[in-house]
């Protein structure tokens, strides 16, 4: 993916095409640019593989060599915390001797982490025999938790997933089939597998008696994350907006609270309409609190239901540096970016019989020539009822006939209601005659 977003990155959203709607004034609100992305204050928000994964990404996406080896050299650090060897060795080959020798191979540390790997899996092999052999059945639950934890602990996901499925023919409580779920969706989301994810989200909701807040805000994240990889962007929105607050940093092993604001309030943009913006995102006050930790984020879905698009399309340009290292959005930025830009075009055309394209192109900073083939598009798509006068630069909108569309649908009704009326006089004359009887006398003969 990293190829498509290259060649179309910036073909929308230049910096130069972005300023205050039609004006030149300077922007009114200070504006995070993606180029002072603070690494390690954004690998805070996150603990365990995901940290890793997440400072590895930003290294294989970025561009900026000081800010590679940064996201190397911390990465480096919270795997030798762990026990994974293999990724390790990864790192270090990545790394390739650019951070000295302090950040080079450490076969001594990988040698002792191995050896101890070993002695520990033998000795959970030897609990969970005795465990199957003594018929104990939350024993084995936890047996094959504990192997569950190991190979997740040292990089082994299939084997993790597997041992955390396990668990399930031996749970004996609606809350152990919750913690199995959340489990298998943990190693699901690192391995990739959100068709995973999906299903044990649903199957941890059946369990609906046993689930806690914090239980439910995860869930409802992990679904949300499952809807986002499928590109089904309102159901994402959904789910997101529906997280409550009890989430806090509980889930910071999966996503942050900013994550949350971000990703819903992309695809709320994206995929809502405007009533659907208003009561669902901006008068949603559980959501609030998770727009405050992105200001960027809220101040642009204001703008955009005030139709200050300029504004709003001028945060998206410059928070989509830090969007495109996002390991959950990456492979959605240009097409979130693209239908909320096109939302934008629809809702400013939409209160007008007639618009001047040279004042809407300068409304979004873009040449007459871009707005007229990104119209073009619209209205061959038929989300835009209207037509282009390309000599004036004029945009007619094809609004209905209202008149001869109610002309219409009286003669309709008048339609069907006289084939009523002829259908009951109808079956009245036939009941008249005894015609209904006759046939059954028939019948019976």
């Amino acid at each position: 993916m990293e190829g498509e977003h290259d060649a179309t990155a910036g073909t929308i959203f230049e910096e130069d095409e972005i300023f205050d709607n039609g004006g030149d004034e300077e922007p009114h609100r200070p504006i995070i640019s993606g180029e002072q992305l603070d690494i390690e204050a954004y690998a805070a928000l996150y603990t365990g593989r995901t940290k890793i994964t997440r400072l590895l990404f930003i290294a294989s996406k970025c561009r900026v060599p000081s800010m590679e080896l940064e996201a190397l050299r911390m990465a480096y650090d919270e795997i030798k915390k762990g026990e994974d060897t293999q990724l390790f060795r990864e790192v270090v080959a990545t790394i390739d001797g650019r951070l000295g020798p302090n950040y080079g191979p450490d076969n001594a540390w990988a040698d002792a982490v191995d050896r101890r790997a070993e002695f520990r899996k033998e000795k959970l092999e030897n609990e969970l025999n005795a465990y199957r052999t003594n018929l104990i059945k939350e024993s084995i639950r936890m047996g094959y938790n504990d192997f569950g934890d190991f190979y997740y602990a040292h990089g082994l996901l299939g084997e993790a997933f597997k041992s955390y499925v396990r668990t399930r023919d031996y749970c004996t409580t609606s809350k152990h089939i919750v913690y199995m779920c959340l489990n298998a969706i943990l190693v699901s989301i690192e391995m990739g597998q959100f068709p995973h994810v999906s299903s044990y989200v649903s199957k941890a909701e059946a369990s609906q008696d046993s689930l806690d807040p914090v239980a439910v805000a995860k869930l409802r994240c992990a679904a949300g994350l499952a809807h986002l990889e499928g590109a089904k962007y309102k159901l994402a929105a959904r789910k997101f907006l529906e997280t409550g607050p009890e989430i806090g940093n509980n889930y910071t092993e999966v996503i942050a609270a900013q994550d949350i604001a971000t990703y819903g309030g992309l695809c709320a943009l994206a995929s809502f309409d405007r009533a659907e913006l208003k009561s669902k995102v901006i008068d949603n006050s559980n959501f609030r609190n998770f727009l405050e930790l992105v200001p960027e984020m809220r101040e642009l879905i204001n703008d955009f239901y005030t139709s200050r698009y300029a504004s709003c399309l001028e945060y998206l340009s410059n928070l989509k540096p830090n969007l495109l290292l996002d390991i959950h959005l990456n492979d959605h930025v240009e097409t979130l970016y693209e239908q909320i830009r096109n939302k934008a075009l629809i809702q400013y055309t939409l209160p007008f019989v007639s618009v001047d394209l040279n004042m809407m192109a300068n409304a979004f900073k873009t040449s007459v020539t871009g707005l007229e083939k990104e119209l073009e598009a619209l209205i061959t798509n038929n989300q835009i009822q209207a037509r282009i006068d390309s000599h004036n630069k004029i945009l007619y909108a094809r609004h209905a006939d209202q008149r001869n569309g109610t002309f219409q649908r009286v003669l309709q009704t008048g339609s069907e209601f006289d084939r009523e009326v002829k259908a009951m006089l109808l079956r009245a004359n036939l009941m008249k005659h005894d015609y209904n009887l006759s046939l059954k006398s028939l019948r019976k003969h």
